[in-house]
């Protein structure tokens, strides 16, 4: 795969990203005998792996399963999928993984919201059994608007939709969002979410040095970057005024259109809830906002028209005031936050890459950043 100085693949190029070396027909083995001790007796399951998604996600491994087995004299099949995290000789992306707590959030938000995500079904935290834990969810049907390659570089569904067709998705994942954020007593419901053990007085603090850690585990294997160095410095001197004990909700954590499953340009499955936390409203919406302009700048970088009216913050926040009657300010903050989440993710994911032997590691981790001149931008813009 040739790159740009940045690290982002040609337009006209299509590339995998191997995230495991993952035996599936003897994991299935595996699992199958796992979960004849989940079941009731004599249920004999059968589980036959499909293989995952390249189009989406970078980090847990996501596994298409279709599991049969006998329940009430009955021989049932269904669909599913495994989320499961990776070894440690594949080079994780997240310095730890908690399934568990990806599967209680999972299974809140669908007993506590009408926000549509999987049903989960049998979850095993201890890695005892497969060599890292993992869980069921039902797999539910619907497109999703891809990131390779991006949706804006065009020849997608979303890309060719009608405008009107396009707002409507993007309204609707705002009202998921806000669906989420009105789930009552957050802080309370998701604590375990929120890792009380890390200094600071709020959520958000937490949350924020929970992240600052996990950058200086990542820098373990690469050079430091110049822009989340810089970003992290006029963030912990710039902390924003949304951050107050009323404005604690459940943060999805990686609030984007590439995380939801769609069908007539409405949700039908919240997905990947790995980054899940409790914070304020903004680090959603921030979130989503800056996510589009990583695929709108990398469209604009290929000279590509992109998708220029989807997702401007002005257009979030207002449909977020119109659904919840909360007025949220400027995101700018919580938009160089996410940069600097961003940032971490690919600085591991080009580790992996070089470790699988697909890139060459270059001189300076910023080179991985696919958004790096929407991150500069951003910094110079604010005077970081």
């Amino acid at each position: 795969m040739s790159t740009d100085s940045l690290g982002a693949a040609a337009p006209d190029e299509q590339f995998t990203m191997q995230r495991s070396t993952r035996d599936d027909a003897a994991l299935a083995v595996t699992v199958a005998g796992w979960l004849a001790t989940q079941l009731p007796e004599g249920a004999a399951p059968e589980v036959a792996f499909s293989g995952g998604s390249d189009a989406n996600g970078m980090s847990s491994e996501t596994i298409l399963a279709d599991v049969s087995w006998t329940e009430d004299g009955v021989r049932r099949t269904g669909e599913f999928v495994v989320r499961m995290a990776p070894s440690a000789a594949d080079v994780p992306v997240f310095a730890s993984y908690r399934l568990d707590h990806q599967y209680d959030a999972i299974r809140l938000v669908d007993e506590l919201s009408d926000v549509p995500v999987p049903s989960p079904r049998w979850l095993e935290p201890t890695g005892g059994v497969a060599g890292a834990p993992f869980f069921f969810m039902e797999r539910i049907g619907g497109i999703v608007p891809p990131d390779v390659m991006p949706y804006t570089f065009g020849d997608n569904w979303f890309f060719d939709a009608a405008p009107e067709d396009r707002r409507r998705l993007q309204d609707e994942t705002v009202a998921a969002i806000a669906g989420l954020h009105q789930i009552p007593d957050a802080e309370r419901t998701f604590g375990f979410l929120d890792d009380r053990d890390l200094a600071g007085p709020t959520p958000l603090r937490r949350h924020f040095e929970k992240n600052r850690a996990w950058y200086e585990w990542a820098v373990l294997d690469l050079d430091r970057s110049a822009l989340v160095d810089r970003a992290l410095a006029w963030l912990d001197t710039h902390w924003p005024e949304s951050d107050v004990p009323g404005n604690v909700v459940l943060s999805w954590g990686d609030a984007r259109v590439g995380n939801v499953l769609y069908r007539d340009f409405a949700p039908v499955a919240v997905l990947d809830w790995e980054m899940a936390g409790i914070g304020p409203r903004e680090l959603d919406l921030g979130w989503l906002v800056f996510a589009h302009r990583v695929f709108q700048t990398l469209a604009e970088t290929f000279e590509l028209p992109g998708l220029p009216d989807v997702l401007r913050a002005e257009d979030v926040r207002a449909t977020y005031a119109d659904l919840t009657g909360v007025r949220v300010g400027d995101l700018t903050w919580y938009q160089i936050y996410s940069a600097v989440i961003w940032g971490i993710v690919f600085m591991r994911t080009g580790v992996r890459q070089a470790h699988f032997g697909e890139i060459e590691l270059p001189e300076t981790p910023d080179a991985l950043m696919h958004h790096a001149p929407l991150f500069t931008r951003l910094l110079d813009e604010v005077g970081a």
